[in-house]
């Protein structure tokens, strides 16, 4: 199973340890069989832990999410966004002020989203990070950073679009969300050096600064 999902055995047999993994058919006192199933676990909690950076209890209740027939797609969602929440327990609350703005921009563009979505504390942080350094974000720079999101969030609802069954959707919602946000940011700077290459041209080598 570890070789087929191309994740080390140390770290398949940690997996098991924190019970991250469902068990496997006992086909003999010392053999267990595995299938496709396992190995999809074992990528998608590597995703989760090592490249999302979730914690053990976070990825927990994401794969309980994922793993309620039941449930609706729109909780496998929300589990998903409140464990990325948790990684950043130990952060401040942040300023009334920038929460409310942040209620406004959203109410503005006419976006449905309950009050205690993690989206809220994250920005609202970001701003009072930007105040601190003296930068009040005028009205047309978060209406830019709206957009964006808005853009990238329309995309990740056409990828779920193709993908049929409610188990592939919503492992696809969950994995999404999580690695989205380093997606996101690292595309973010390379535009950023582009633009900035446009608007801050580096000095010709060998000429004078």
């Amino acid at each position: 199973m570890a070789q087929r999902a191309g994740v080390p055995l140390s770290a398949v047999k940690y997996y098991q340890r924190e019970g991250l993994l469902p068990a496997g058919a006992r086909s003999a006192p010392n053999q267990v069989a595995y299938g496709e199933e396992h190995v999809r676990r074992v990528r998608l909690v590597r995703a989760l832990l090592e490249t999302g950076g979730l914690s053990v209890a976070a990825t927990k209740d994401v794969i309980a999410a994922l793993d309620a027939e039941a449930a609706p797609l729109a909780r496998t969602f929300q589990v998903a966004q409140h464990a990325m929440g948790a990684r950043r327990v130990q952060e401040s609350a942040p300023s009334g002020a920038a929460r409310a703005r942040v209620e406004a921009l959203a109410a503005a563009r006419g976006w449905c989203v309950t009050s205690d979505n993690p989206g809220f504390e994250a920005a609202a942080r970001a701003l009072d990070g930007l105040r601190s350094i003296g930068f009040d974000p005028p009205q047309e720079y978060l209406d830019a950073y709206a957009a964006a999101a808005g853009t990238a969030a329309a995309a990740d609802l056409q990828a779920l679009s193709g993908r049929g069954e409610r188990d592939a959707v919503a492992e696809l919602m969950v994995v999404g969300t999580v690695l989205g946000d380093p997606l996101f940011a690292g595309l973010r700077r390379l535009a950023q050096q582009d633009a900035t290459r446009d608007a801050f041209p580096a000095p010709a080598r060998g000429g004078r600064r």
